[in-house]
């Protein structure tokens, strides 16, 4: 199981390419230990609304070569139900990797907190779109 904090995030992409592209960029944070990616499944909703949740077993066998290495100890946290639940705002002909991973960076981090009767209160991620228009409205 996990030590380090949990965190899962929704990419969505235009049409249906769950081709293993974004393989490389997860395979190196993992190998540089900044993250452990602890489940990973893919949605994909077809042009008539339809939605179709894949496991990485569910993949051809190019996208399940670049994934399983990634995450060779994968836990299920994820539901189908979970993933079905996240997926529901995908617009049709599009996809979707839920990937849920560990901070294992954080670890050192969260015992130093706890040593000194620290506490998370509350977390996030800002967008970089977001970022952009902040950094735009205060050049203006």
């Amino acid at each position: 199981m996990a030590d380090g904090p949990l965190e899962y995030v929704v990419i969505g992409f235009e049409g249906n390419p769950l081709n293993g592209e974004i393989g490389a960029a997860l395979r190196e944070v993992v190998e540089k230990g900044i993250i452990r990616v602890v489940d990973i499944v893919f949605a994909r909703k077809e042009s008539d609304g339809s939605l179709t949740v894949l496991e990485l077993e569910d993949l051809g066998s190019g996208s399940a070569e670049v994934y399983g290495p990634i995450v060779a100890d994968v836990t299920a946290l994820l539901s189908d139900e979970d993933v079905r639940g996240i997926s529901e705002s995908l617009e049709p002909n599009t996809s979707a990797a839920v990937l849920l991973f560990e901070h294992t960076w954080a670890e050192g981090l969260r015992d130093a907190l706890l040593r000194a009767n620290g506490r998370l209160i509350e977390g996030g991620i800002i967008p970089r779109e977001s970022v952009n228009k902040v950094q735009h409205a205060t050049a203006a």
